[in-house]
């Protein structure tokens, strides 16, 4: 790999060609600490690459400062941050990547154009306290929420640079003496106590925020950095230019007293009171594209100013970004940061956002579909008001016996990356594959493993990212190249042992395991069905309607069902067949670009239909009942990207890439679970389980869409291991009434069904 760095005096001198295996294209900007760089991902994402100066490098203080950068910019990645995509804090040069979001941040946006307008400013705050409360969720004090740490994205603002973030379990803690952070937007407990500072500090640096944004200066401004200190501790804020009818909500924001101060839920509750609904941000044209100073494209992402140490008699040249030595209490004793204390639930809401998810096609689409829908919508809230589980746990009222585990599968040696295991549950067992690991078969009780099938060492066995499946008395694994099907003894004592391999680099369509039956599909069209567990050719046919079927089931091993568009692309030829003898048991052509999802308690069939002139966007939900031939259509409430759909009942619930996720059908709501990436969701009585890309699971009420209970979030400790492309689903034992989920860590784990708020 290329030298990260050319001969010169200072950090200008550094032109990193790599960080890790990213390609630095363009630079985005710079500030005291590193630059940012535009890279592409190998599969074509836009990320924002941040590489550390040379000279910090070599700082083991600093290292261990980035290091806690890193683990909190993960743990709080999802809908109202810039998510990681990979990191390497132990590399010579440090670096860190995220998914590139284009905008201008706010303090860029005021300087350029003037204050926002009132109705804008509102909207600023109900998008900035819906962050606040998923960054508190996830665990994390951001300490430093500024206007320059605050991007204008078109889907709404983006929080980035936990540079100084701490998480409120940290034992990590502020050095007595010395205040980290930017004084107009610090809150007095970070000048009098900084180790008791908790999440009421990010509260108030809010308030500040959107009095920059009101009147393009802060409640407390001078230019030094002491006597702006001296005035958060002591002076009363000033809000002059604030608009009256915001200003009693920032007051209640600038506190004196933590306790005083709103949560994010509150503040949510109260601007979705005070005002009607959100629409969009005023921005003037072309804002999105402004670049801030230093910066080589649009969307650049800032870097703080340097923040080092200044002593009292040193002052600095300006106000915004110091370290400041500072008198502050010393010795005192070592105390768990405060939190504000919970000003009661978060009322369900509607969507209020800085800038519309829906742009104008849909919202016209929406109306055209027609009225008569009513969809409750929520933000992901407990669904216990007297608890919010990611913040808070309780005794486990697991089944007497059981005690949730985790395992690890393969042992990776320090710096390599983790691999998500694949699993399935079944024959009083659970089976996970994993790179380089074609399958193991885990006690459901305790997490061990009774076996392990290791792989080729030429890699041959290396598992493909789909569950293993059980059928015919085997446990079917496909190769990572896809080109080989493997039948395993499950068996305790089988210990993995291969009974049965075939080809199918042949049958473009790919195998899938459905029933007792192996359908193999051919670049012609043709099916063929092997016995699963004899191996036995039972029936090979062709099927009217179909270039390439693949089949698919829904639980029932006597039906399989094929979606296929049409060859003048206006419909879909969709075929239900007995896979024990490939009977047709009804075919029919239905409008629109459909794909099956589910069978609902009355036997008929859901199907999610996208638009073609928008791609991968979901725009509906069909019913297609064949007991009488009926189809009815369920528009979305908004088109929906990358959809996983499960069936429940007769709702479908669908979870779309940023973290929408809709109820349609019998029940109909509308939540924001703020997960940037999320598998495909599975039910289980009124409980939807799915898993993030940070590793944690999540239980949602089915009934109302609000959140139950998520586990922590579960990446390597030494090192990321990517951008997933895939994330496998759990898995429910009704049996005995636990789940089975696999996290990027490499690591399985198991929590009790019935209790998501203990997990």
């Amino acid at each position: 790999m290329p030298s990260l760095r050319e001969t010169g005096p200072g950090p200008e001198a550094e032109r990193p060609e790599y960080a890790g295996q990213y390609r630095l294209e363009s630079r985005l900007g710079s500030g005291g600490m590193g630059v940012v760089h535009l890279a592409r991902s190998s599969s074509g994402l836009l990320l924002a690459v941040k590489v550390i100066h040379a000279e910090f490098a070599q700082d083991p203080e600093f290292r261990g400062r980035f290091r806690q950068e890193v683990a909190a910019a993960r743990r709080v990645s999802g809908a109202f941050t810039a998510p990681v995509v990979d990191a390497d804090p132990d590399a010579e040069r440090p670096w860190m990547a995220t998914l590139h979001i284009p905008g201008p941040t706010l303090s860029d946006h005021v300087k350029r154009n003037g204050p926002l307008a009132s109705d804008d400013v509102r909207r600023l705050a109900a998008g900035l306290a819906e962050a606040l409360r998923d960054i508190h969720r996830a665990g994390v004090v951001h300490r430093d929420l500024k206007p320059g740490n605050v991007l204008l994205a078109a889907d709404g603002p983006k929080v980035i640079d936990f540079g100084i973030s701490r998480p409120t379990d940290s034992e990590m803690r502020t050095e007595t003496g010395k205040l980290i952070g930017t004084p107009p937007f610090m809150a007095p407990e970070q000048f009098q106590r900084p180790r008791e500072v908790g999440p009421a500090a990010d509260v108030f640096a809010l308030g500040s925020v959107l009095v920059h944004a009101a009147t393009g200066r802060g409640p407390f401004d001078s230019e030094s950095p002491y006597l702006v200190a001296y005035q958060v501790v002591h002076d009363e804020a000033d809000l002059g230019g604030v608009p009256q009818e915001l200003t009693p909500l920032i007051e209640s924001c600038l506190a004196k007293d933590p306790a005083d101060r709103p949560t994010p839920d509150a503040l949510m509750t109260q601007l979705r009171s005070d005002a009607p609904d959100a629409g969009p941000l005023t921005l003037p044209a072309g804002a999105a594209a402004e670049v801030p100073p230093g910066g080589a494209g649009p969307g650049a992402v800032r870097i703080p100013e340097q923040r080092q140490p200044v002593r009292a008699e040193a002052a600095p040249s300006r106000a915004e970004t110091t370290h400041v030595r500072a008198a502050a209490p010393g010795g005192e004793p070592d105390r768990a940061p405060a939190e504000a204390p919970d000003r009661g639930p978060a009322a369900p809401r509607r969507r209020t956002r800085f800038a519309p998810r829906r742009p104008l096609w849909a919202a016209l689409a929406l109306l055209l579909a027609g009225a008569g829908v009513v969809t409750a919508v929520r933000a992901l809230t407990p669904a216990d008001p007297g608890q919010d589980p990611a913040l808070q746990t309780r005794p486990s009222l697991a089944a007497a016996g059981f005690h949730p585990w985790r395992t690890t599968l393969v042992k990776r040696p320090k710096g390599y990356a983790a691999e998500v295991p694949y699993c399935t549950s079944g024959d009083g067992a659970v089976f996970c594959g994993q790179s380089g690991l074609p399958a193991a078969r885990l006690n459901p009780e305790t997490g061990a493993v009774v076996w392990r099938r290791t792989a080729a060492p030429a890699g041959r066995d290396a598992v493909s990212p789909t569950p293993p499946v059980l059928s015919g008395g085997l446990l079917y694994v496909f190769a990572a190249d896809g080109t080989r099907l493997m039948a395993l003894d499950p068996s305790a004592g089988g210990k993995g042992a291969t009974r049965w391999t075939k080809d199918v680099s042949g049958y473009e369509g790919g195998a899938a395991v459905v029933g007792d039956r192996v359908l193999l599909t051919a670049a012609d069209g043709t099916v063929t069905a092997l016995d699963s567990a004899t191996h036995r050719q039972r029936w090979h046919k062709r099927f009217p309607g179909h270039q390439l079927p693949v089949f698919t089931s829904f639980g029932d091993p006597r039906t399989a069902y094929a979606a296929e568009a049409t060859a003048d692309g206006t419909g879909s030829q969709v075929t239900a067949i007995d896979p024990a003898d490939g009977r047709i048991r009804w075919a029919r052509r239905l409008p629109g670009t459909l794909a099956p999802a589910g069978t609902g308690a009355s036997g008929a069939l859901y199907l999610t239909a996208t638009d073609p002139k928008l791609v991968n966007y979901t725009t509906a939900v069909v019913r297609y009942d064949p007991a009488t031939g009926r189809t009815r259509r369920l528009p979305l409430a908004a088109p929906l990207q990358n959809t996983a759909a499960v069936v429940h009942g007769e709702t479908v619930y669908l979870l779309a890439e940023g973290g929408a996720l809709q109820a349609v059908g019998a029940r109909k709501w509308d939540t924001e679970t703020a997960v940037s990436r999320g598998s495909a969701p599975v039910v289980s009585g009124d409980r939807l389980f799915f898993t993030a890309a940070d590793g944690r699971l999540l239980a949602v009420d089915t009934r109302s869409g609000g959140l139950l209970g998520q586990t922590r979030p579960q990446l390597a400790a030494d090192r990321h291991n990517g951008f997933l492309q895939a994330l496998p689903a759990p898995r429910v034992d009704t049996a005995r009434d636990r789940i089975y989920a696999a996290a990027p860590n490499g690591t399985v784990f198991a929590a009790p069904t019935k209790d998501p708020a203990g997990w």
